[in-house]
């Protein structure tokens, strides 16, 4: 373990949240709270307030009945078998899964209940339970996503400082894709002047190209509650000459409004030019509720 970190085991209630979404999946399973990639710009520290900790990336909780609980509510009669998404909180391959190793155990419930799952990542960890993906895959069905959102090592390593090497996770794409998995590319959040230059975006969609990746997924930045607080705040310290830009952009709807116009007209470029396929609904593993996902 990283002496950086805190680890605390805790017990769930249940192993699966319901969540009512635009997204194709109603079922979110998280074996962890918190994370240790601390990326910059997560959506997910919100969720340490029900612990009333606002340590989302240095206290890391681990679910030590996740497993059995999963099971019951697996083996149960009422269980349709629908989509479940790994890891929508925090990255269940996490620096600390590698100790843990609960993923192996999800998966092998996931094979005998014939759950189909989505998984996405920012850790080449998740090679390890390769065996096991290509099973749930034959059985199930699965689809894996690695994030990532830029291809300059250094500025990967100030954005999102303990994630796996950019080199190491486009590998993990090469890899499961190689091995006859359904494997995508998120390219969110895409963070206006910083990595939303073009010539990262075109080196993105290239190299995404040459992995050919069954789909990517394009997203802008979003900032609410204290990711909000908090990204500007690292702006001002990594990024001053940022700063301004990024604030009168997230604080004028009608720049905001104009960006994405440009910003998804070069996206849908890029698309054509280098035949990446941004199109996720075929892909989702089918369970029994699906709906549309609007993408762009």
């Amino acid at each position: 373990m990283n002496d950086k970190f805190s680890y605390q085991t805790i017990t769930c209630k249940s192993a699966l949240n319901k969540i009512n979404s635009f997204l194709p999946y109603h079922y979110d399973l998280n074996i962890y709270r918190g994370c240790e990639h601390h990326c910059v710009y997560c959506f997910a520290k919100y969720s340490h307030r029900y612990l009333e900790d606002n340590q989302f990336f240095n206290h890391i909780y681990i679910k030590e009945n996740i497993v059995e609980e999963l099971e019951k509510k697996l083996s149960s009669k009422s269980w349709k078998r629908d989509v479940i998404n790994l890891g929508g909180i925090t990255d269940s391959y996490q620096p600390i899964e590698k100790e843990m190793k609960l993923m192996p155990e999800i998966l092998k419930l996931l094979i005998k209940y014939k759950t189909p799952a989505i998984i996405s990542t920012k850790s080449s960890l998740i090679l390890r339970d390769i065996d096991l993906l290509k099973e749930l895959s034959k059985v199930a069905g699965v689809q894996i996503a690695c994030t990532i959102t830029t291809l300059d090592q250094n500025l990967a390593s100030i954005i999102e400082p303990n994630a796996s090497s950019v080199k190491k996770r486009i590998q993990t794409i090469q890899k499961l894709g190689e091995e006859g998995l359904t494997v995508g590319w998120h390219l969110m959040p895409i963070i206006p002047y910083i990595t939303a230059t073009r010539n990262n975006l075109k080196n993105i969609f290239e190299v995404a190209s040459k992995c050919k990746v069954d789909y990517m997924i394009t997203g802008l930045l979003n900032l609410r509650g204290i990711t909000r607080t908090d990204f500007f705040q690292f702006i001002l310290t990594s990024f001053p000459e940022k700063h301004q830009k990024l604030w009168n952009l997230y604080h004028q709807k009608n720049k905001m409004k104009e960006y994405k116009i440009q910003l998804f007209k070069l996206l849908n470029q890029l698309e054509k030019e280098y035949q990446v396929n941004r199109n996720y609904q075929k892909y989702v593993p089918k369970g029994k509720e699906q709906t549309q996902l609007e993408l762009f």
